[in-house]
């Protein structure tokens, strides 16, 4: 470690009292930081004159020129002219007296020290009173140098119970620790505090303040900082004055009874001292210093350097004049799942090195957002994370990872995608750390229940969390939060499920927090796994639903009850229906931890509920080819046909696999690939039915549960479906329009009509009769080749016989028909 040098020192003693006093003075030799290895070389008696009214200098032998230090004895004049009063101190003494510390900022800019004794019963020969004192880097173990290699111990008797010390500004910061001294039959009896130590204050450094945690400013300018932990023994502030060194160039000491209140470890500096970066050493066991923790990350750091420390600036300004969020209703919202590395890092991408993979570089593909028609961007967690395990794994909560850039980055990025009508939500993983996060070495029984993951019941995390996201809200302009491993976060301090977990509930009911959209996900990154839970939502929170996604891939590859499906296609509302509504369901049929949408069609796997059409992975047969092209077209229109929120998952537009090994191999976006034929009729067909969803508003994009006189189910032949029958592999529904509420019939919309087919045959499907006036056009048919398969304009279909219209589907297909006037 490294310390401030001082070139040179000397004392200057000041009495006004007209008595004479004998002082002396010790020189010893230099001390090693964090060994107390002083040797004497020897003491000098210094005789100093003292007159009234009058300040006499003595050139002492071997003093040195630049005076940085001076010992002023109390008069009843004041001789030091204060500015502001920084701080007072007041320790009690093993013997029942009292020593007060009052710091003081000074005219010209230096430090005075006044220290008072009181109440102090001697038993001595004499009422001599000295005290013996030092300056300190850190603590009385460090003395700070003076010049080259030596240090000063000084030894200054009290007038009137007073001393006044002064020093300058340059010194800063340091602490002075001091022992009294008396005389009991030629005997020196030191006289220490009530905690059997040594007196120790801080000059240039004030206690600071308990909130709140991390950094923040003062009104005179100065930086506080504050860190929990109830179990460290000790806390060491580290500063560093250059990024790039390894080693703090300053380390201070705070002391338990001055800069601790509570289990908040604070302490207050000059931002004048012009550090670059801060960081912490935490003791938390009852060893020696030895065992004192590596520089630790601030849990609230907002701003985190290279060396991965914080840095200590304010929050970088950056001008939201004119940003306004598009604040979609619920059920308007189409949402796009992206990685922001992953999306652009590619060579592909065409961007340059310092955007791709950058916040950036998310911008300068708005353009593929817009064709795809999605107003929502999900990012995958961008807080710093092991590189190992990913972006699940977080070591930091406050500040985005460095390698997306720089914090106002994702600020241009957030305004300008809220520019163009896109909003920003961010997953987030507040159950869990990875196993290097400061946290655990700060307070471990605190924020963990076990291993790595977080005592989310615990108070302190509960604070944590909220504070993080009120963060990402107020200063990053966030719209929405999507909470992993969400079931997690309803534990009690025991491990069990609460009806009101009070973190959901405050997250809840938080006058910021509410205002934005809360997703829970099920999905368990340490365990590979999604968990079914009930979650108390208090008709607030919306979740990711897994059960669409098994429920549809299973019906795709024909081992579903039809039941099931339906389920899924009004809504879900065997989740949402009680205080919530379809709004609340964020649909998806691949996401990032399992299999892309390619592969759950080109390999077999249990746990992902795929199937390969025919042959296991890359196939150049024909037949299977075709199969799975329909697949994939019927995942994607049951996605955009169902109640709900559609979530996409990024590169599945363009077919990207992960050769069946899921995020073990997940490869970043490949641009190129959306040049390919697949990618291109892909696109148009999302585009459309993102139109479709649109236009057809009043039964696909619903917030309440469509009523049961606007919907009806059917088998092949209009008779109900077979609900419980394993082996039905067909299902129909037709939307009805609600005429209560269109008193124009010129602007009447039509019913719709979809069929759903997962078996391996065609079905020949008899159609329920339009309404008067109308005929049914075809919109979608996922087995008829593109472009013909979708067509926003519609072929329609006249009765050859009354009564008897019908249309024959093909195996693994769906089917969309809309009624329309016979007149347009």
């Amino acid at each position: 470690m490294t310390m401030l040098s001082i070139s040179c020192a000397t004392q200057s003693p000041r009495v006004t009292s007209g008595a004479i006093k004998h002082s002396k003075l010790t020189y010893v030799d230099s001390c090693k930081y964090g060994k107390n290895v002083a040797q004497s070389l020897g003491r000098w008696d210094v005789d100093h004159s003292l007159v009234f009214g009058e300040i006499v200098k003595n050139v002492l032998k071997g003093s040195y020129n630049n005076r940085r230090i001076r010992v002023l004895a109390a008069s009843t004049f004041p001789i030091i002219q204060t500015v502001d009063k920084l701080a007072t101190y007041l320790f009690r003494t093993e013997k029942g007296g009292h020593v007060k510390v009052i710091i003081t900022r000074l005219k010209d800019g230096k430090y005075g020290v006044n220290i008072e004794v009181s109440s102090l019963q001697l038993n001595g020969n004499d009422d001599v009173l000295i005290m013996n004192w030092g300056i300190f880097r850190s603590d009385s173990s460090s003395l700070i140098p003076l010049q080259s290699s030596y240090s000063r111990l000084f030894e200054t008797i009290f007038v009137k119970n007073s001393v006044e010390l002064e020093f300058d500004a340059s010194l800063a910061p340091f602490y002075v620790s001091f022992l009294l001294e008396y005389s009991l039959n030629g005997e020196k009896i030191e006289i220490k505090s009530h905690r059997n130590t040594k007196f120790c204050f801080p000059v240039g450094i004030k206690s600071g303040r308990p909130a709140p945690l991390g950094i923040s400013y003062s009104a005179d300018g100065s930086i506080n900082f504050a860190l929990f932990s109830r179990t460290a023994k000790s806390v060491i502030l580290c500063l560093f004055d250059d990024d790039s060194k390894e080693q703090p160039a300053l380390e201070i000491d705070l002391d338990p009874y001055i800069n601790r209140s509570g289990d908040i470890w604070h302490a207050s500096l000059d931002s004048a001292m012009n550090f670059a970066s801060y960081g912490y050493r935490c003791r938390v066991d009852s060893q020696g210093k030895s065992n004192v923790s590596s520089v630790l990350l601030d849990p609230y750091a907002k701003v985190i350097e290279e060396n991965f420390l914080g840095k200590i600036c304010r929050e970088p300004s950056f001008d939201w004049s004119g940003d306004v969020s598009p604040k979609f209703p619920m059920e308007k919202l189409i949402v796009y799942r992206l990685n922001v590395n992953d999306f652009t890092r590619d060579a592909s991408s065409n961007l340059t090195n310092d955007i791709g993979g950058t916040f950036l570089g998310v911008n300068e593909k708005l353009h593929h957002f817009k064709d795809l028609g999605v107003n929502a961007t999900l990012l995958e967690p961008v807080v710093p994370f092991d590189k190992k395990l990913g972006p699940y794994y977080p070591s930091h909560f406050f500040s985005p990872h460095n390698s997306f850039g720089p914090p106002n980055s994702m600020k241009e990025m957030v305004k300008r995608l809220h520019a163009n009508g896109i909003e920003v939500f961010l997953e987030v993983v507040f159950t869990h750390t990875c196993a290097e996060s400061s946290l655990s070495k700060i307070d471990k029984p605190t924020y963990y229940i076990d291993k790595n993951a977080l005592n989310c019941a615990h108070p302190v995390v509960q604070q944590l969390i909220l504070d993080s996201l009120r963060h990402w809200v107020i200063e990053y302009h966030i719209d929405g939060f999507s909470f992993i491993n969400a079931s997690s976060m309803l534990r009690g301090l025991d491990g069990e499920n609460l009806s009101r977990p009070p973190l959901i509930e405050a997250i809840t009911f938080d006058p910021i927090l509410s205002k934005v959209k809360l997703i829970a996900d099920s999905f368990d990154p340490i365990h590979k796994s999604i968990k079914d839970f009930n979650f108390p939502h208090w008709k607030r929170w919306a979740e990711m639903n897994t059960k669409f996604c098994c429920d549809v891939r299973n019906f795709l590859k024909g081992e579903s009850l039809v039941s099931n499906l339906a389920t899924r296609l009004c809504g879900s509302g065997d989740i949402f229906l009680n205080g919530r509504g379809p709004a609340f369901a964020f649909n998806y049929v691949a996401r990032n931890h399992g299999f892309s949408l390619v592969d759950t069609v080109s390999f077999s796997n249990v746990n992902e509920l795929s199937w390969n059409c025919g042959e296991e992975g890359p196939t150049k047969n024909k037949t299977v080819l075709e199969t799975r092209l329909k697949q994939i077209r019927n995942f994607v229109f049951i996605l955009y046909i169902s109640l709900g929120v559609p979530v996409w998952n990024m590169g599945d537009e363009c077919g990207q696999s992960s050769g069946g090994k899921g995020s073990l191999n997940r490869k970043p976006f490949n641009w190129k690939a959306l040049q390919t034929g697949f990618a291109n009729q892909m696109i148009q067909f999302i585009s459309f039915l993102k139109a479709l969803k649109v236009r057809r508003n009043d039964l696909l994009q619903s917030r309440e549960f469509l009523k049961v006189e606007n919907i009806e189910w059917y088998g092949p032949d209009l008779s109900p479906p077979n609900w419980e029958d394993p082996s039905s592999k067909f299902l129909a529904m037709s939307l009805r329009v609600d005429r209560v509420d269109q008193d124009d019939e010129n602007e009447l919309t039509g019913d719709m009509f979809a069929a759903f087919n997962g078996g391996d045959g065609p079905v020949t499907v008899m159609l329920p009769p339009p309404c008067v006036g109308f005929v049914w056009a075809r919109l979608v048919d996922t087995s008829l080749p593109y472009p013909e398969f979708f067509s926003a304009n519609g072929e329609t279909f006249l009765e050859k016989i009354p009564g008897s219209l019908s249309y024959e589907m093909g195996a693994h297909s769906c089917v969309l028909l809309e009624a329309r006037r016979l007149d347009c």
